[in-house]
């Protein structure tokens, strides 16, 4: 083969060989986007622009579902009825060490899926990232009420679930 035909073989071919999606800096932003996957209770991937973005939710923390904590599932669920293949509005707040935006959203009735998913018990007030009054006050309400998982007389906080379990091994003789 002469080199032309490699030439153009080579930028024919090259296109297939470079699949990484330019994802826009979406830090700071607001725009509107469908709802295509959940995740679990925090986490969810939005289409923008025919691009999938992962969005991570700004002030909650919910339970793990892959690691089997107790309302992990039901937490998935509860978010996926509040927005699951919906267009919602996205503010973009900062993203975090997974290169997940972290947002707030808003749903097509205009709820604040964050905050619901607070009032339906299904999320801790992440107090570590956020110092927004109002969340603490919703968690504050649902624990009071004994809503979801708040109806846990022990309900173990997804950061403490997610640290290593400290293994006791028998003393040796």
């Amino acid at each position: 083969m002469g080199k032309l035909t490699v030439l153009i073989l080579w930028f024919w071919i090259q296109p297939i060989f470079n699949l990484e999606v330019q994802v826009p800096n979406l830090k700071d932003r607001t725009f509107n986007a469908k709802v295509i996957r959940i995740m679990d209770g925090d986490t969810m991937e939005v289409l923008y622009q025919k691009t999938p973005v992962k969005i991570r939710l700004a002030h909650i923390d919910c339970p793990e579902k892959r690691r089997s904590q107790p309302f992990g599932n039901n937490a998935k669920i509860a978010l996926s009825n509040l927005c699951f293949g919906q267009q919602v509005t996205v503010y973009g707040e900062n993203y975090d060490r997974y290169h997940r935006l972290i947002a707030v959203v808003a749903n097509h009735k205009k709820q604040i899926v964050n905050q619901e998913m607070l009032k339906q018990g299904m999320a801790w007030h992440f107090r570590k990232y956020s110092k927004n009054q109002l969340y603490a006050q919703l968690e504050a309400e649902a624990r009071k009420s004994k809503i979801g998982l708040w109806k846990d007389p022990n309900p173990v906080a997804p950061w403490e679930w997610r640290k290593p379990q400290k293994r006791s091994f028998p003393a040796k003789s």
